[in-house]
């Protein structure tokens, strides 16, 4: 039993379910935020880059001060995606394990709402909820918010658009007297207003962790490419990285359809993941994903919160984010729970001048990646091919009399002189010498 949370004002039964969960030593926005929210009753507003525990921030002591004899929803969890609402669902559950009776319900969208509307009919003390799906659930008369005493907004930057067109909806259903608890890894110009439109004068502000992006793990670098060899280079580095995890970040649903083909036809163990796609097959590749059954996820930012996954290696911004606080987030999905990670950034040459305005805004420095060799990239363009080779599905509608045939032709060669001539055809179709010089450029006939 963890002594460390016990000296913030744990209860047993959630120190207990914490243990069995490994979480033993609180981190900073932990050890700043758990005892202002259990001993005081203003309103909070928590800053920490991602990976650093807000969930447990908020969640532990919120679970101890569920009232569990009153059967109504006293608190209100709002996430910008199904994703991050699950997550936290799901750690709300293993968190409360062994505190009796108490009631947690999940009321995401992307799925059928008919059982969730049925679920809210029993007794509830927790919803964690996406604003869409809550509006929805509150014009139904579907749930009842007019005793929740806390409000928390999770992810505040990633939402704060959908939070403009539906908090005042949201809030006009709680009792005037409520706690508002906003979490944000960034604090940009409309969250500011957010907190002063919506949150007490008298506003507590917790920082932590605000000195590097997430946290000492992760080394931030760029590489320079042309544009014509982008997708080269990037495959270049994932076959360096093969069996590790990571997630590539474009900036559109169709760069990230486009990349995603482009890697699943060079056999990439691969998946796409964006706001288009039906929720059904966002679940199906997530557990993929989370299982191990696919190493590399292409996404869109909002697609990908909720990510928590300790094992992902490295994040590669496929497209320089426009913004300063998505860099934020998509750094923050590398280097989780101590881990270290990478954070490469795939930038044209005119794009470099903006790196030191990254550098100043986030208190960070990057370093440049050295790019390969072209000798390198067309020998690692070979090995795709073999890959593709190796990994082809027999074709099954071929007649038996022409398999007969083309065996006939190969039958007196060995297995490395069937290779070797392979590999001569390869680079024939291709019209390449690959040179033995590193750095020279490779002959186009």
């Amino acid at each position: 039993m963890s002594k460390q949370f016990a000296s913030l004002g744990i209860s047993t039964p959630i120190l207990k379910a914490s243990s069995e969960l490994n979480i033993v030593e609180p981190t900073e926005i932990q050890q700043k935020t758990i005892p202002l929210l259990l001993s005081e009753t203003h309103d909070l507003v928590g800053l920490a880059k991602t990976g650093t525990g807000k969930t447990a921030a908020f969640g532990l002591p919120l679970l101890q001060l569920i009232n569990t004899e009153s059967p109504v929803v006293q608190a209100v969890i709002l996430a910008p995606t199904r994703e991050l609402g699950q997550q936290i669902f799901k750690n709300l559950e293993d968190f409360s394990k062994y505190i009796q009776n108490i009631s947690i319900a999940s009321a995401c969208g992307g799925i059928p709402i008919k059982p969730q509307i049925e679920r809210l009919t029993k007794s509830t003390h927790i919803v964690v909820a996406t604003p869409g799906r809550l509006i929805d659930l509150i014009q139904r008369k579907a749930i009842d918010l007019k005793q929740a005493q806390y409000l928390v907004l999770d992810e505040a930057d990633e939402m704060v658009v959908i939070l403009k067109e539906s908090l005042d909806e949201i809030i006009a259903e709680l009792p005037k007297k409520h706690r508002t608890i906003l979490f944000s890894a960034t604090l940009p110009g409309t969250i500011k207003q957010l907190i002063q439109n919506y949150l007490n004068k008298n506003v507590v502000q917790i920082s932590a962790n605000m000195e590097t992006v997430g946290n000492q793990g992760i080394d931030h670098e760029y590489i320079v490419v042309d544009p014509i060899e982008k997708l080269e280079v990037l495959m270049h580095f994932l076959n360096s990285k093969e069996g590790e995890r990571g997630i590539i970040f474009c900036k559109t649903k169709a760069a990230v359809n486009k990349l995603a083909k482009n890697l699943a036809i060079n056999r990439f163990s691969s998946g796409a993941l964006h706001g288009s796609l039906s929720q059904g097959i966002r679940d199906r590749i997530m557990e993929q994903f989370r299982e191990g059954h696919i190493n590399i996820l292409v996404a869109t930012d909002l697609a990908a919160r909720g990510i928590d996954v300790k094992e992902i290696s490295y994040v590669v911004n496929y497209h320089l984010p426009d913004v300063y606080e998505t860099y934020v987030h998509r750094s923050g999905r590398t280097a989780r729970a101590g881990a270290k990670g990478l954070s490469l950034t795939v930038l044209q040459e005119e794009e470099v001048i903006e790196i030191p305005d990254f550098e100043r805004e986030l208190g960070l420095k990057f370093t440049e990646f050295k790019k390969p060799s072209s000798v390198s990239i067309e020998e690692n363009n070979t090995l795709l091919w073999a890959k593709q080779i190796f990994k082809a599905k027999p074709n099954h509608d071929i007649s038996s009399d022409l398999k007969t045939k083309v065996k006939t032709v190969f039958h007196h060669l060995t297995k490395d002189e069937l290779i070797e001539k392979l590999l001569a055809n390869y680079v024939l179709q291709n019209k390449v010498e690959i040179s033995e010089k590193d750095g020279k450029k490779p002959k186009r006939k």
